[in-house]
């Protein structure tokens, strides 16, 4: 069993598809074993996107993801960090699968409603970022 990062982004929220995007998850065989919302300050949006400091697209990222509440939650599975890309599509909307969160829900390819750790060790940061022990119920 794997673990992944899951985060509903303040558009998704605004958009009213949280139920939307969880049941996607569930009915693809991703469990949900931890969840919250949280509103992030700018300082903790840049520490959560760290990695990408030195990219174009930093500041307004972390502004965006600052700019309202967003859910996140650990989702557990086999191969959860793939699964979970595949369910949300490609970054650029555009360029996602019909049928993916991605194409359905976003307008924007900052605004692209979901975020998902992209490998082991991201996921790994991610998860700890967001969540203790005693919060993860899996």
């Amino acid at each position: 069993m794997e673990r992944t990062l899951s985060i509903v982004k303040p558009d998704g929220v605004e958009k009213g598809v949280i139920g939307e995007v969880i049941k996607r998850f569930e009915n693809n065989g991703l469990k949900v074993v931890a969840m919250k919302m949280v509103r992030m300050s700018k300082e903790q949006a840049k520490g959560f996107y760290y990695v990408h400091r030195e990219r174009p697209f930093y500041d307004s990222l972390t502004d965006f993801m600052s700019s309202g509440p967003a859910v996140v939650m650990i989702l557990e599975g086999e191969n959860a960090i793939a699964r979970n890309r595949e369910l949300m599509g490609a970054t650029d909307y555009r360029e996602a699968a019909e049928g993916t969160i991605r194409r359905d829900f976003a307008t924007d390819i900052e605004r692209n409603i979901v975020h998902g750790s992209d490998g082991a060790d991201t996921a790994a940061f991610e998860i700890a970022y967001f969540f203790n022990e005693l919060e993860i119920c899996g």
